[in-house]
């Protein structure tokens, strides 16, 4: 089903923009699909002579669903004061490990770079929704102030003024680690989780390291997060003493190397890490099994082996 005076591929072309756009803002690919579907149901229910008016479908349901965004960011943060404990974004898998069953092919629509690590969709979160649209769509997306501006209903002075300050929210820039890099921690945090060692742990943490877990009141989770790195390597050890038959995966986390936890092949937990000179400084721990619905395979695991 293609939009006026456009072809399906460029209809096709244009959701998975919209379903990146709206992922980087919502923080969930579940709402980003809703939100999109509802931007294009918007779209087939005006009048023919309506949608052969605009000159742009394109610009039409970028808008829209910027706006949809927007309405869903201002009423999810009044849920996310409810919601049990710590609210983390849905961790996504790669492109391989993606659950089927889930959609049609939501991995092939998905560019996985920076600006969807769950480092920088945290620090997403701590915007306000006007600042995090103007930023996504600029910084991010390119999108000029001025279209910003009918996204948001302000000028586009007002619009440059909150990407400005959303920036400062993101902070010094710092180089970003290799992959390479990242990968080798983490699987010298597996090995040393694996082995119970906590010296191990604790030297391969920052001693300012910060542990965040999203059990959203489903399944148990620390609900305040844990603070150094002496603390966490204990609470990780223990966990693995109360946990048998846990295997734990090295696996790609929002594009960059995490862990996996699954038993009898359903993943249970979904872990991600910012690792700055070698050392981990956070790590952000997803249990909530509804925002892990993307790892599941037919409905219940994701692929085995490592």
């Amino acid at each position: 089903m293609g939009t006026a005076g456009t072809s399906t591929d460029e209809t096709a072309d244009e959701r998975r923009q919209l379903i990146n756009i709206s992922y980087r803002l919502l923080g969930s690919l579940a709402e980003a699909e809703d939100a999109v579907q509802e931007a294009y149901a918007r779209w087939y229910a005006l009048p023919r002579s309506r949608q052969e008016a605009i000159v742009s479908p394109g610009a039409w349901l970028s808008t829209v669903t910027g706006r949809i965004c927007l309405d869903m960011l201002g009423s999810a943060r009044a849920r996310r004061e409810r919601y049990v404990g710590a609210w983390l974004p849905e961790p996504l898998p790669d492109r391989a490990e993606w659950g089927h069953g889930h959609g049609a092919d939501p991995a092939d629509q998905m560019v996985m770079d920076e600006s969807v690590t769950m480092a920088f969709l945290v620090v997403l979160e701590s915007m306000t929704p006007a600042e995090r649209v103007a930023f996504v769509l600029h910084d991010v997306f390119r999108y000029p102030f001025a279209e910003i501006a009918g996204i948001l209903g302000r000028t586009p002075a007002a619009c440059k003024q909150l990407a400005a300050s959303a920036r400062r929210r993101v902070g010094v820039a710092r180089a970003p680690v290799t992959a390479a890099g990242q990968a080798d921690t983490v699987r010298q945090v597996k090995e040393a989780w694996e082995a119970k060692d906590i010296a191990a742990l604790i030297a391969l943490l920052d001693p300012a390291a910060v542990m965040t877990a999203d059990g959203g009141g489903m399944v148990g989770a620390v609900l305040r997060p844990i603070e150094g790195g002496a603390r966490i390597a204990q609470y990780m050890a223990a966990i693995a003493d109360s946990a048998p038959g846990l295997e734990l995966l090295e696996r790609s986390v929002n594009g960059v190397p995490g862990l996996v936890a699954q038993r009898a092949g359903v993943v249970m937990t979904v872990a991600s890490f910012d690792v700055v000179d070698g050392s981990v400084l956070r790590i952000w721990v997803v249990r909530n099994p509804e925002k892990l619905r993307p790892w599941a395979r037919d409905g219940q695991d994701v692929s085995g082996g490592s």
